[in-house]
């Protein structure tokens, strides 16, 4: 045994370190390529840094149905992960672990996913070889990580489309399917705190995966146990290409249709509509700014926050649904005197917005209200230009996950349109998108996704279901079909349309919201989360799951439990009698109408509480102003209430 094997068992059995981060940490330095693996653990068993390396060490980081997330610079960083410091203060290497965002797992996870798409092209006697599209946002390490996926990936007899520079997720989806990709990855940890990273995984439809693709993928990735591999011959590795500005034209184009009423638009522009927009450090600006400007929106972009950096030093988090990120932007609004602020996410697969309202203050709004005023737009004017129709609406839908809004199922239903519910997780919208193609006839879908925009539409209202709108309550949200993820990209543009509708009518967004409020009825929903990090926050995370499901409250603030859905345990069928897949989810409907879902995070360590309550106006009645104004207010202290009491007992669970 040698001195380092002894040590790490002296820490175990003294109770310091994990039994599962000793045999981890075996097997890396087994099984790995890497000096900097040993020099690392030995500096941190050192330093007796045990806490350290067991929230490095206590699981190999599994590859999930999301892909891969986790931190990719440690809370300590040793001597031989630091090097040579790089541009922006980065360490030269990423952190060292089993449960990390390292070389050692990107090498894992792409041999793995190599694995599954060779044994698919066999199984379905495809030609040719694989192929896969990879970007990357502006991360540390994001760069560095491509580079190595397309090295195993073209080394392994796999061809890789790369993008010039950084990129956002929706237009790695889109571009899976412009360029007839096999699969698609995206090295991004969305709007994770700047020491994260990840590894996302979409298949030849461009959507992330599902089943049997999922599990497929999984099983071959963990069944890779180093990061070591023997490369193909050299005239059987894959080709590297790398998409420019012709793959970025192909997607703004695309973009372009989502716009429903140009006149309008210029109008509005011509008007003094003006916009605020920011992508956070990100990726954002590289689409969405030339997009704006191609479409005659007068807008400034905040400066200091459209230098890509991955420390995101402008801001605590680069979360666009927090008002702090938002805050230089709204700045800027108010010295410009803007009507409205955009700001997107790192990988821009979200979008949040502040607006003004009647009382000249810039309001911060929800992703329900967001997705809501789209559809609330869209549906209205889909219905003026005559597209949706009594004859069709059965077959137009809008797609939203279960903790999202009801009052975009109650716009749907009021103009006999469906409203699909999926669980959380954009890839279940993709699914359905990918379903809706799949019902066309096959000599359409040989060329659908080279198909110009009006005939995919004509096509869908004849042979399928024509998708409005959709999204979920976390800012992410989609108007087409030609990407398959949330697109703040699209996002952008759609949002800025709505406004211009807002201003050709005089109206505020806030104004046309409880326009909405008024017709459909008043929908309210607050979401909570509480943060439990490392191996212990792991175990207190499952303790409440687990906690949940066997003994669900019998009443909740004051109000009975009118009788809960367990979607991990049950069965059930959406409106289009699909099967909902199993997921760790609770909801509990209260004998008062309001109702709390229950679900951990799965790509964050944190349990998350969605919270909803609704009024809805008497049949053919709308709500005045007044009642309006009260109704807010009580609807806005029952949740409140909600939370508190959900706080307090996830402490008694706990205790």
């Amino acid at each position: 045994m040698s001195d380092l094997s002894l040590r790490l068992s002296q820490a175990v059995q003294a109770g310091t370190l994990l039994a599962s981060s000793a045999k981890n940490i075996e097997q890396l330095l087994a099984r790995g390529s890497s000096p900097t693996y040993a020099e690392s653990v030995t500096e941190l068993v050192d330093r007796q840094a045990w806490d350290e390396l067991n929230d490095r060490f206590f699981k190999t980081l599994a590859f999930g149905t999301g892909g891969l997330r986790g931190r990719t610079i440690g809370k300590i960083v040793t001597v031989a992960e630091h090097g040579v410091t790089q541009a922006l203060g980065r360490p030269e290497r990423p952190c060292v672990g089993t449960n990390s965002m390292n070389y050692y797992n990107i090498s894992r996870a792409t041999q793995g996913l190599v694995a599954y798409l060779k044994e698919w092209f066999a199984k379905n006697n495809l030609p040719g070889r694989p192929s896969i599209a990879i970007a990357h946002d502006t991360r540390h390490f994001s760069k560095d990580f491509t580079e190595l996926t397309a090295k195993v990936a073209a080394e392994n007899g796999v061809d890789v489309f790369v993008f010039s520079g950084p990129r956002s997720t929706p237009q790695l989806s889109f571009s899976v399917r412009l360029v007839n990709a096999s699969a698609g990855i995206v090295i991004t940890a969305s709007h994770n705190p700047p020491h994260d990273n990840g590894y996302k995984v979409y298949f030849s439809d461009g959507a992330q995966v599902v089943e049997p693709h999922a599990s497929g993928i999984i099983a071959k990735v963990n069944a890779v146990e180093s990061d070591v591999y023997e490369p193909v011959a050299s005239d059987k590795q894959g080709v590297i290409t790398v998409l420019g500005r012709e793959a970025d034209g192909a997607y703004m184009e695309r973009l372009e249709t989502l716009v429903l009423d140009r006149p309008m638009v210029a109008e509005a522009a011509r008007n003094g509509l003006k916009i605020v927009f920011t992508s956070i450090h990100g990726t954002g600006g590289i689409i969405s700014k030339p997009m704006l400007d191609r479409l005659g929106f007068c807008y400034h972009a905040v400066p200091e926050q459209e230098v890509e950096d991955g420390r995101f030093p402008t801001v605590k988090s680069p979360n666009p649904e927090n008002a702090e990120a938002l805050a230089m932007a709204i700045a800027l609004a108010e010295k410009e005197g803007a009507d409205l602020v955009i700001a997107t996410d790192p990988d821009c697969d979200r979008m949040g917005v502040a607006a003004r309202n009647g009382s000249g203050q810039m309001e911060l709004l929800t992703g329900n209200q967001i997705g809501s005023l789209m559809a609330y737009y869209r549906v209205q004017k889909l219905i003026a230009n005559g597209v949706i129709t009594p004859a069709n609406a059965a077959r137009c839908v809008i797609v939203k996950t279960l903790v999202t809004t009801d009052l975009q199922k109650a716009i749907a239903d009021k103009h006999g349109m469906r409203c699909v519910e999926t669980l959380t997780g954009f890839k279940y919208i993709g699914e359905k998108l990918g379903k809706y193609e799949a019902a066309l006839p096959a000599d359409v879908r040989a060329n659908y996704r080279h198909t110009c925009e009006l005939d995919t539409r004509n096509l869908r209202l004849e042979h399928s279901s024509y998708y409005v709108c959709g999204g979920e309550e976390s800012y992410g949200y989609s108007a087409a079909d030609f990407v398959r993820d949330k697109d703040g990209n699209g996002a952008t543009v759609v949002f800025a349309e709505v406004a211009a509708y807002a201003k050709s009518r005089g109206l505020t967004l806030v104004d046309l919201l409880d326009e909405a409020y008024s017709t459909y009825g008043f929908y309210l929903e607050k979401n909570g989360s509480l943060t439990f990090e490392g191996a212990d926050g792991a175990a207190k995370i499952q303790r409440l799951v687990d906690s949940y499901a066997g003994q669900p409250p019998a009443s909740a603030d004051g109000s009975a439990v009118a009788g809960t859905r367990n979607f991990a345990t049950e069965t059930f069928q959406d409106v289009e009698g699909d099967t909902i897949p199993k997921e760790k989810m609770l909801m509990i409907d209260l004998a008062d109408g309001r109702r709390v879902a229950v679900r951990p995070s799965g790509t964050e360590p944190k349990i998350k509480f969605y919270m909803f309550a609704r009024r809805a106006p008497a049949a053919g009645q709308s709500f005045s102003q007044a009642e309006l104004a009260a109704i807010k207010a009580e609807v806005k202290a029952s949740l409140d209430r909600l939370w508190t009491w959900v706080q307090a007992d996830v402490e008694q669970r706990l205790a």
